[in-house]
């Protein structure tokens, strides 16, 4: 009888539920984490924070979250006590803000004949505070079960002690990770809807979702939930840049829909720090401004603007100066600059800026109401005995806050000086009428060729998103720049170099989602990943 011979088997080396050499490396890297102790542990730490700064501008590399992140949280999953959760992210903010804020040593060092000593204050004592934040977050996120439960317990608590740093003693929401994503005009639209505190709790839970990805010892996650954690980390990015994109599509061409008969001439003097303030170097200085100011000028440009204190006295009681600025004023039209202003009765001094009219009178006035800690006023001075980093003894007193100015000729605006922008919300004024356009005169000459003023002028240009509002920014050395009510960059002159920027207002958008409910969208992101925590540490048997 013939018989067929029977195919020889087929063995193959692949199968959706076996774990390959890539995955057994990730498990052995997680397990490594998660053994690390000691000095190895905390430093492990340190270094991921410190590559974590390359996703925050100017560098926006944010793909590195995906790799510190999820190491960060194994790490944790290491930990046996309260106070070792505490010093590991300690170690990591610490990391991460001794790299992304050393450019605030530099501001120092303009004045190293006085303040040389206050440099590893900067330095290194600045971030070791702003490293408690999250500490907080790692030790909260201690409380839940190691797993899925914690991983989303950590992105949860990072973004809350993210939103306490923006609050917590007048705040300080600089390089949050929500700023990773603005690098792009389409990742940036998310913003229009939950601000730049909703972005960092979706940065975040990408961040985080690769850690589900492993697990050390012998209980492995099935392929599909590795892959899974992958494919989700990389969608959320992905569906944020569809939604902005879609955004972006319905939006005219950048310089198409201009308010009519508004032109503004933006003036970046740049005059270095240490010239500022010189009394014999003022009047030249002042000089400076108002020949960049009529130079070569467009019969379209309307208004002038100078950034801040360009003029380094006190420009109301100065009838001479008024009166030559008044000279450079187109007809109608003002200028529109940062000056110290003073009251005498009684008496306080206030950074401020001055709104002259084309007869060199004094229209307006603002003064800034959100005062840098060390920088403009000294706190516990009867402690601490030392003045302000800022010119003169005296500390600056605030302002009354935010208000929408009405200038004839001119749409409403909303002025922010320096400082003032960075914080989320808090740029318009709640009982005024919605300005027009945010105006924001700064002077980064403190902190020269340094990661510094890229990272101000991102925190700027977020504003516009969040607000729906065109957002005008001049800056003594750079970098004087404009953008629309989407984001989009207009114009902008570089670091350290003298010019003139010239352009036409963008209209405003109807208020955004997040200019009419705040902070609920961000709530609502962190409430989620608290649920989604709670849920996981309820569970019966362990999911990792």
């Amino acid at each position: 009888m013939l018989r067929t011979a029977e195919p020889p088997a087929v063995h193959t080396s692949f199968s959706i539920d076996e774990t390959g050499p890539v995955w057994l490396s990730v498990d052995r890297v997680c397990s490594s984490a998660e053994r690390l102790l000691g000095w190895r542990r905390y430093g492990a730490a340190f270094l991921l924070g410190l590559l974590s700064s390359l996703a925050l501008p100017p560098a926006f590399v944010f793909p590195v979250l995906w790799v510190t992140v999820p190491l960060m949280v194994w790490i944790l999953n290491g930990v046996k006590r309260r106070r070792q959760a505490f010093f590991a992210t300690w170690w990591f903010g610490f990391g991460l803000y001794v790299a992304s804020l050393y450019w605030i040593s530099h501001a120092l060092l303009i004045f190293s004949d006085r303040l040389w000593w206050m440099v590893p204050f900067a330095a290194l004592g600045l971030p070791a505070f702003l490293a408690l934040f999250p500490a907080l977050a790692g030790l909260f996120s201690f409380l839940a079960r190691p797993g899925p439960a914690r991983i989303f317990a950590f992105a949860g608590a990072w973004i809350l002690a993210e939103w306490l740093r923006g609050h917590v003693l007048t705040g300080f929401p600089w390089n949050l990770l929500g700023h990773a994503w603005t690098g792009t005009e389409a990742l940036s639209q998310a913003a229009a809807w939950i601000g730049v505190y909703g972005l960092s709790g979706l940065v975040a839970l990408s961040a985080v979702l690769p850690a589900l990805a492993a697990a050390p010892g012998p209980a492995k996650p099935p392929v599909r939930r590795r892959y899974a954690a992958l494919i989700l980390a990389l969608s959320v990015p992905a569906c944020v840049t569809l939604a902005g994109a879609a955004r972006l599509s319905d939006a005219p061409q950048v310089g198409i829909a201009d308010t009519p008969g508004v032109g503004l001439r933006l003036v970046q003097a740049n005059i270095p720090q240490r010239e500022k303030w010189k009394r014999d170097l003022r009047a030249d200085n002042f000089l400076l401004h108002l020949d960049l100011s009529a130079r070569d000028r467009p019969d379209w440009v309307t208004h002038i603007i100078w950034p801040e204190t360009a003029a380094a006295f006190f420009l109301e009681e100065d009838l001479p100066a008024r009166q030559a600025a008044a000279q450079i004023v187109p007809p109608g039209g003002h200028l529109i600059t940062g000056a110290p202003r003073r009251i005498r009765d009684p008496f306080t001094l206030h950074n401020g800026i001055v709104m002259l009219d084309d007869g060199g009178g004094v229209a307006q006035t603002y003064d800034k109401a959100h005062l840098v800690p060390f920088g403009e006023y000294m706190p516990f001075r009867s402690i601490l005995g030392i003045d302000k980093i800022a010119a003169g003894s005296v500390d600056y007193s605030p302002g009354p806050g935010p208000r929408t100015v009405t200038l004839p000729g001119l749409p409403s605006f909303s002025p922010l000086v320096c400082y003032e922008v960075i914080f989320p919300g808090a740029v318009v004024s709640g009982t005024d009428p919605r300005p027009d356009w945010l105006l924001n005169l700064t002077n980064d000459a403190w902190y020269g060729k340094t990661a510094g003023p890229h990272q101000h002028l991102t925190m700027a240009r977020i504003r516009a998103v969040e607000e729906g509002l065109p957002l005008v920014r001049a800056t003594n050395t750079g970098i004087t720049a404009a953008f629309d009510a989407y984001g989009r960059e207009i114009g902008r002159l570089p670091l350290e170099e003298a010019g003139v920027l010239d352009l036409r207002l963008p209209r405003p958008l109807p208020p955004t989602l997040y200019a009419r409910i705040g902070d609920l969208g961000f709530a609502a992101i962190l409430i989620w990943l608290a649920g989604m925590a709670v849920w996981f540490h309820r569970l019966p048997t362990r999911v990792d």
